[in-house]
């Protein structure tokens, strides 16, 4: 059976100004715009311990996970070092609604955008003993 292998590409329109918020996202993220005004994410480049894997998830109508935003969607970027880009962040004048908060498979904190789209940043790790040490319900 033919199946899917993976995350081809994220889309979604602006509620503003398309290249001010894609200009947020390359100043406050990371993401290298290329110039049609996008971003390439390599996932073989990535050095977290999973090699780059992408969660898929159908979440309930009534689920208050993407608030608060009215979004219908909420996008989880992979981040290579959660606390140096949680800091950055700060001092752009970006608010961090919640987090960094350890789970088993990494740590997780949450921001909005420009547009009010909520958004999930994931620094990967193996839960080990190092890492039970580390969070807060270790």
């Amino acid at each position: 059976m033919a199946r899917v292998t993976g995350i081809g590409g994220v889309f979604f329109k602006s509620t503003s100004d398309h290249k001010r918020l894609a200009a947020w996202y390359r100043d406050n993220l990371g993401l290298a715009l290329e110039d049609w005004g996008g971003a390439i994410l390599k996932w073989p480049e990535d050095p977290g311990e999973d090699r780059g894997l992408t969660v898929w998830h159908v979440a309930e109508r009534e689920s208050k996970w993407f608030n608060p935003s009215a979004s219908s969607f909420m996008i989880n970027y992979r981040v290579d070092d959660l606390a140096a880009l949680l800091a950055q962040l700060k001092s752009n004048g970006v608010e961090v609604l919640k987090g960094p908060d350890s789970e088993e498979n990494g740590r997780f904190a949450w921001i909005m955008d420009p547009d009010g789209n909520k958004i999930e940043l994931w620094e990967p790790m193996i839960w080990d003993e190092k890492n039970k040490k580390a969070s807060p319900r270790g």
